[in-house]
C-alpha cells in the first residue's frame, strides 16, 4: 500500500516541475538599477607589531674588476719659481784641445790706398875695389808693407831714375817685419807663397805675390845705375846677387 501513495507523489512532482520549466522559460523585464550604497567608513590602523631582530651579516662579496680610467683633469696651475740655489765651484780649467786643421784660404781683399813715400836711404858707399866707380848704390828700406793676390802692389823709390831704368840695376828683397834674419831675394817660392818683381819703373817697383797679406813684411830695394848683370859679374866675379849679405859686404850697405 505503501508503494502506490509514493508513486503518485512522485508523479505529482514530476508535473510540478515541468509546470515550473515551462513558467522560466519567459524571464520579466530587469528592474532598475538599484542605487549604490554608501562606502563604509575605514576601520583604524591596527597597532604596529613590534621590530624584528637584525639578521646577520652576510659575506662580503668578491671586489669587482677595475673600471676604465677617467679623463685626464685639467692642467693646474703652475707654481712659484722657487729661488735660486747658490753657485757652485768653479771647476778646474780642461786641458787645450789639439789645434784644429788649417781653413780656407779667403777672398781677396779690396787693393789698400797706396802708401806714403819712404824716406830716402842713405848713400851707400862706392865699390871696395874703386874699379866700377858706383858711388851712387842706394839701398832702401820699406817696412811692414802688404800684399795682394791681384794685381800687384806699388813700392815707391824715388832713386830708379830713367837712366837706371835704361842702363841700371835694381835688387829686391825682403823679409817678416820684426826679425832680424838675412833677406831673402825675389822672385821668391816656397810651398803656396810666392813674391816676384812684376815690373819697375821711374819712382817705383810693382811686386807680384799669389797671396794677400795687409801687412807684414819689410821690403830692401838696392839701386844700381849704370850697372848690368853681366858688368857686375865682371867688376865682382863669385857675387851672388841673391845674397843680400854679399851684396852690402861688397857695395857697402847697411844691412
Amino acid at each position: 500500500m505503501k508503494k502506490p501513495k509514493l508513486l503518485l507523489t512522485a508523479i505529482a512532482l514530476c508535473f510540478l516541475s515541468l509546470g515550473a520549466c515551462k513558467k522560466s522559460t519567459t524571464p520579466g523585464p530587469q528592474g532598475p538599477k538599484g542605487d549604490t550604497g554608501a562606502t563604509g567608513a575605514t576601520g583604524p590602523q591596527g597597532p604596529q607589531g613590534p621590530q624584528g631582530a637584525t639578521g646577520a651579516t652576510g659575506a662580503t662579496g668578491a671586489t669587482g674588476a677595475t673600471g676604465p680610467q677617467g679623463p685626464q683633469g685639467p692642467k693646474g696651475d703652475t707654481g712659484a719659481a722657487g729661488a735660486n740655489g747658490a753657485t757652485g765651484a768653479t771647476g778646474a780649467t780642461g786641458a787645450t784641445g789639439a789645434t784644429g786643421p788649417q781653413g780656407p784660404q779667403g777672398p781677396k781683399g779690396d787693393t789698400g790706398a797706396t802708401g806714403a813715400t819712404g824716406a830716402t836711404g842713405a848713400t851707400g858707399a862706392a865699390g871696395a875695389d874703386g874699379k866700377d866707380g858706383n858711388a851712387n848704390i842706394q839701398s832702401f828700406l820699406l817696412t811692414n808693407q802688404g800684399v795682394t793676390l791681384t794685381g800687384f802692389t806699388r813700392l815707391n823709390v824715388p832713386a830708379i831714375t830713367q837712366d837706371v831704368v835704361d842702363k841700371g840695376l835694381v835688387l829686391v828683397y825682403f823679409r817678416v817685419t820684426g826679425q832680424t834674419t838675412n833677406y831673402f831675394s825675389l822672385p821668391y817660392n816656397e810651398s803656396d807663397r810666392s813674391l816676384s818683381v812684376s815690373n819697375y819703373g821711374v819712382g817705383y817697383v810693382d811686386i807680384k805675390a799669389n797671396f794677400t797679406a795687409a801687412s807684414g813684411l819689410d821690403f830692401r830695394v838696392v839701386v844700381i845705375p849704370g850697372t848690368s848683370l853681366s858688368t857686375l859679374s865682371v867688376t865682382h866675379p863669385g857675387l851672388n846677387v841673391r845674397n843680400f849679405s854679399q851684396v852690402a859686404s861688397v857695395f857697402g850697405l847697411r844691412n
